[in-house]
Protein backbone atom coordinates (compact mmCIF):
# COMPACT_ATOMS: atom_id res chain seq x y z
CA UNK A 1 0.00 0.00 0.00
CA UNK A 2 2.69 2.43 0.97
CA UNK A 3 5.01 1.55 -1.79
CA UNK A 4 1.93 2.18 -4.43
CA UNK A 5 0.71 5.47 -2.52
CA UNK A 6 4.54 7.25 -3.21
CA UNK A 7 5.17 5.14 -6.71
CA UNK A 8 2.52 7.35 -7.95
CA UNK A 9 2.83 11.43 -9.38
CA UNK A 10 0.46 12.50 -6.98
CA UNK A 11 2.09 10.15 -3.85
CA UNK A 12 5.02 12.21 -4.05
CA UNK A 13 3.73 15.67 -4.70
CA UNK A 14 1.89 14.56 -1.15
CA UNK A 15 5.50 13.77 0.56
CA UNK A 16 6.98 16.84 -0.43
CA UNK A 17 3.87 18.93 0.62
CA UNK A 18 4.02 17.11 3.76
CA UNK A 19 8.17 17.74 4.21
CA UNK A 20 7.14 21.59 3.34
CA UNK A 21 4.67 21.76 6.03
CA UNK A 22 7.34 20.29 9.03
CA UNK A 23 9.80 22.56 7.68
CA UNK A 24 7.61 25.68 8.09
CA UNK A 25 6.14 24.23 11.51
CA UNK A 26 9.53 23.98 12.48
CA UNK A 27 10.62 27.46 11.38
CA UNK A 28 7.36 28.77 13.45
CA UNK A 29 8.76 26.85 16.44
CA UNK A 30 12.15 27.91 16.22
CA UNK A 31 11.48 31.39 15.77
CA UNK A 32 8.94 31.56 18.60
CA UNK A 33 11.91 31.18 20.76
CA UNK A 34 14.02 33.64 19.02
CA UNK A 35 11.72 36.43 17.63
CA UNK A 36 8.43 35.67 19.44
CA UNK A 37 6.53 39.04 17.99
CA UNK A 38 7.59 38.51 14.84
CA UNK A 39 6.50 35.19 14.41
CA UNK A 40 2.93 35.52 16.05
CA UNK A 41 2.30 37.94 13.10
CA UNK A 42 3.23 35.45 10.75
CA UNK A 43 1.78 32.77 11.75
CA UNK A 44 -1.37 34.94 11.84
CA UNK A 45 -0.83 35.85 8.20
CA UNK A 46 -0.37 32.08 7.42
CA UNK A 47 -3.72 31.19 9.56
CA UNK A 48 -5.88 33.93 8.18
CA UNK A 49 -5.11 32.51 4.76
CA UNK A 50 -5.46 29.17 5.40
CA UNK A 51 -8.97 30.23 7.14
CA UNK A 52 -10.57 33.06 4.83
CA UNK A 53 -8.14 33.35 2.48
CA UNK A 54 -4.85 35.06 0.89
CA UNK A 55 -6.74 38.65 0.78
CA UNK A 56 -7.11 38.65 4.47
CA UNK A 57 -3.77 36.88 5.17
CA UNK A 58 -2.16 39.42 2.85
CA UNK A 59 -4.03 42.21 4.21
CA UNK A 60 -3.26 41.76 8.08
CA UNK A 61 0.30 41.36 6.73
CA UNK A 62 0.51 44.42 5.11
CA UNK A 63 -1.85 46.19 8.13
CA UNK A 64 1.19 44.92 10.57
CA UNK A 65 3.78 46.90 8.47
CA UNK A 66 5.06 44.01 6.33
CA UNK A 67 6.31 44.59 3.03
CA UNK A 68 6.44 42.60 -0.11
CA UNK A 69 9.21 40.50 0.76
CA UNK A 70 7.43 39.20 3.79
CA UNK A 71 3.90 38.97 2.65
CA UNK A 72 4.87 37.63 -1.29
CA UNK A 73 7.05 34.90 -0.20
CA UNK A 74 4.83 33.49 2.54
CA UNK A 75 1.61 33.21 1.22
CA UNK A 76 3.15 31.80 -1.97
CA UNK A 77 4.95 29.33 0.50
CA UNK A 78 1.33 28.58 2.05
CA UNK A 79 -0.50 28.42 -0.83
CA UNK A 80 2.02 25.79 -2.61
CA UNK A 81 1.60 23.55 0.66
CA UNK A 82 -2.13 23.92 0.42
CA UNK A 83 -2.09 22.57 -3.25
CA UNK A 84 0.44 20.25 -2.67
CA UNK A 85 -1.14 18.61 0.26
CA UNK A 86 -5.37 18.88 -0.41
CA UNK A 87 -4.71 18.54 -4.06
CA UNK A 88 -2.64 15.34 -4.25
CA UNK A 89 -5.39 13.80 -1.16
CA UNK A 90 -8.04 14.23 -3.22
CA UNK A 91 -6.75 13.02 -6.14
CA UNK A 92 -5.64 9.64 -4.35
CA UNK A 93 -8.75 9.39 -2.15
CA UNK A 94 -10.48 9.26 -5.21
CA UNK A 95 -8.78 6.67 -7.23
CA UNK A 96 -8.94 4.96 -3.63
CA UNK A 97 -5.02 4.77 -3.47
CA UNK A 98 -5.62 6.17 0.43
CA UNK A 99 -9.20 5.01 2.08
CA UNK A 100 -9.86 7.93 4.97
CA UNK A 101 -13.60 7.56 6.51
CA UNK A 102 -13.69 10.79 7.36
CA UNK A 103 -11.93 12.40 4.77
CA UNK A 104 -14.60 11.40 2.16
CA UNK A 105 -17.61 14.12 3.05
CA UNK A 106 -14.27 16.79 2.17
CA UNK A 107 -13.15 14.91 -1.20
CA UNK A 108 -17.23 14.88 -2.26
CA UNK A 109 -17.64 18.15 -1.51
CA UNK A 110 -14.50 18.95 -3.49
CA UNK A 111 -15.66 17.49 -6.13
CA UNK A 112 -18.79 18.98 -6.42
CA UNK A 113 -17.29 22.34 -6.26
CA UNK A 114 -14.51 22.11 -8.85
CA UNK A 115 -17.16 19.87 -11.33
CA UNK A 116 -19.60 22.61 -11.00
CA UNK A 117 -16.83 25.43 -12.32
CA UNK A 118 -15.24 22.86 -14.74
CA UNK A 119 -16.82 23.24 -17.97
CA UNK A 120 -15.32 26.59 -19.28
CA UNK A 121 -11.93 25.13 -17.68
CA UNK A 122 -12.06 22.00 -19.90
CA UNK A 123 -12.87 23.62 -22.95
CA UNK A 124 -9.61 25.74 -23.15
CA UNK A 125 -7.28 23.12 -21.16
CA UNK A 126 -4.10 24.37 -19.17
CA UNK A 127 -4.91 27.90 -20.62
CA UNK A 128 -8.68 28.30 -19.36
CA UNK A 129 -7.01 26.53 -15.95
CA UNK A 130 -4.14 29.10 -15.89
CA UNK A 131 -6.68 32.08 -16.29
CA UNK A 132 -9.03 30.45 -14.11
CA UNK A 133 -6.93 30.38 -11.02
CA UNK A 134 -5.28 33.98 -11.96
CA UNK A 135 -8.56 35.60 -11.68
CA UNK A 136 -8.76 36.91 -8.23
CA UNK A 137 -12.30 36.41 -7.03
CA UNK A 138 -13.06 33.94 -4.15
CA UNK A 139 -14.13 30.24 -5.20
CA UNK A 140 -11.56 30.20 -7.93
CA UNK A 141 -8.05 29.46 -5.58
CA UNK A 142 -5.11 26.97 -6.43
CA UNK A 143 -6.77 23.80 -4.77
CA UNK A 144 -10.32 23.89 -6.85
CA UNK A 145 -8.02 24.86 -9.80
CA UNK A 146 -6.00 21.90 -9.16
CA UNK A 147 -8.97 19.80 -8.70
CA UNK A 148 -10.31 20.98 -12.24
CA UNK A 149 -7.65 20.06 -13.77
CA UNK A 150 -6.87 16.35 -12.20
CA UNK A 151 -11.07 16.12 -13.59
CA UNK A 152 -10.43 16.88 -17.03
CA UNK A 153 -7.36 15.08 -17.52
CA UNK A 154 -4.32 17.29 -16.99
CA UNK A 155 -1.30 15.40 -16.47
CA UNK A 156 -0.22 15.92 -12.83
CA UNK A 157 2.57 18.22 -12.72
CA UNK A 158 1.45 20.49 -15.85
CA UNK A 159 -0.89 20.52 -13.63
CA UNK A 160 0.72 21.32 -10.96
CA UNK A 161 2.91 23.85 -12.81
CA UNK A 162 -0.26 25.55 -14.49
CA UNK A 163 -1.95 25.92 -11.00
CA UNK A 164 1.12 27.43 -9.53
CA UNK A 165 2.42 29.91 -11.89
CA UNK A 166 -0.75 31.34 -12.37
CA UNK A 167 -0.98 31.38 -7.77
CA UNK A 168 2.54 33.47 -7.42
CA UNK A 169 0.58 35.52 -10.16
CA UNK A 170 -2.56 36.08 -8.45
CA UNK A 171 -0.70 36.73 -5.38
CA UNK A 172 1.75 39.30 -7.04
CA UNK A 173 -1.55 41.01 -7.94
CA UNK A 174 -3.14 41.02 -4.96
CA UNK A 175 0.28 42.32 -3.17
CA UNK A 176 0.42 45.32 -5.77
CA UNK A 177 -3.80 46.14 -4.63
CA UNK A 178 -4.04 45.33 -1.07
CA UNK A 179 -0.79 47.21 -0.32
CA UNK A 180 -2.17 50.38 -2.19
CA UNK A 181 -5.43 50.15 0.42
CA UNK A 182 -3.09 49.75 2.87
CA UNK A 183 -1.37 52.70 2.51
CA UNK A 184 -4.73 54.72 1.92
CA UNK A 185 -6.10 53.12 4.96
CA UNK A 186 -3.31 54.23 7.12
CA UNK A 187 -3.97 58.09 5.89
CA UNK A 188 -7.15 57.64 7.15
CA UNK A 189 -6.74 56.34 10.59
CA UNK A 190 -4.17 54.29 12.12
CA UNK A 191 -6.44 51.46 12.84
CA UNK A 192 -8.16 51.88 9.55
CA UNK A 193 -5.88 48.98 8.37
CA UNK A 194 -7.12 46.33 10.43
CA UNK A 195 -10.31 47.53 9.75
CA UNK A 196 -9.99 46.27 6.07
CA UNK A 197 -8.88 43.38 7.23
CA UNK A 198 -11.72 42.79 9.53
CA UNK A 199 -14.19 44.29 6.39
CA UNK A 200 -12.41 41.43 4.00
CA UNK A 201 -12.88 38.42 6.14
CA UNK A 202 -16.35 39.34 6.74
CA UNK A 203 -16.79 39.57 2.70
CA UNK A 204 -14.54 36.22 2.49
CA UNK A 205 -16.95 34.72 4.74
CA UNK A 206 -19.98 36.05 3.17
CA UNK A 207 -19.18 34.96 -0.16
CA UNK A 208 -17.99 31.69 1.10
CA UNK A 209 -21.73 31.13 2.83
CA UNK A 210 -23.13 32.21 -0.64
CA UNK A 211 -21.23 29.85 -2.62
CA UNK A 212 -21.98 27.00 0.21
CA UNK A 213 -25.59 27.29 -0.17
CA UNK A 214 -25.46 27.42 -4.46
CA UNK A 215 -23.61 24.20 -4.04
CA UNK A 216 -26.18 22.33 -1.97
CA UNK A 217 -29.15 24.16 -4.13
CA UNK A 218 -27.51 22.50 -7.24
CA UNK A 219 -26.94 19.26 -5.68
CA UNK A 220 -30.11 18.73 -4.29
CA UNK A 221 -31.56 19.33 -7.76
CA UNK A 222 -29.36 17.31 -9.02
CA UNK A 223 -30.19 14.33 -6.27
Amino acid sequence: MHVTLFASTEGRMLGIGLALTGLMLLAFGIGWHLFPDSVLTYAAMTGLNLVIGRAAGMSFGYASGLGHAQVVPLNMLVETIQVLVVYPLFALSWRQLIRVPRLQPLVKRMHHSAESREGAVRKFGAIGLFVFVLVPFWMTGPVVGAIIGFLIGLRPWVNLVVVLVSTYAAIGVWGLLLNELNVWAATVNRFAPFALVIAIALIAAAMHLLGRHRERAAQNQHD
